[in-house]
């Protein structure tokens, strides 16, 4: 049985700036056992830009952490 685990994301800034904030939640995440799986767009604007996006992370329930 897995264990899953959703951290929304919001993505601030005007068009073409630079996120990086993912990569230190990846890290983090990491750490505690969690395998990064994939994301889920959350808020998308009018024109079709993502706003907030969930990534999502898995790790095994049985394990101890």
């Amino acid at each position: 049985m897995k264990e899953y685990l959703f951290v929304n994301v919001n993505i601030n800034g005007s068009f073409g700036a630079k996120c990086e904030v993912h990569r230190r939640i990846i890290d983090e995440k990491a750490s505690l056992g969690y395998r990064y799986v994939g994301y889920v767009p959350t808020e998308i604007s009018d024109y079709g830009k993502i706003k907030c996006l969930d990534l999502v992370f898995e790790r095994d329930e049985e394990e101890d952490y």
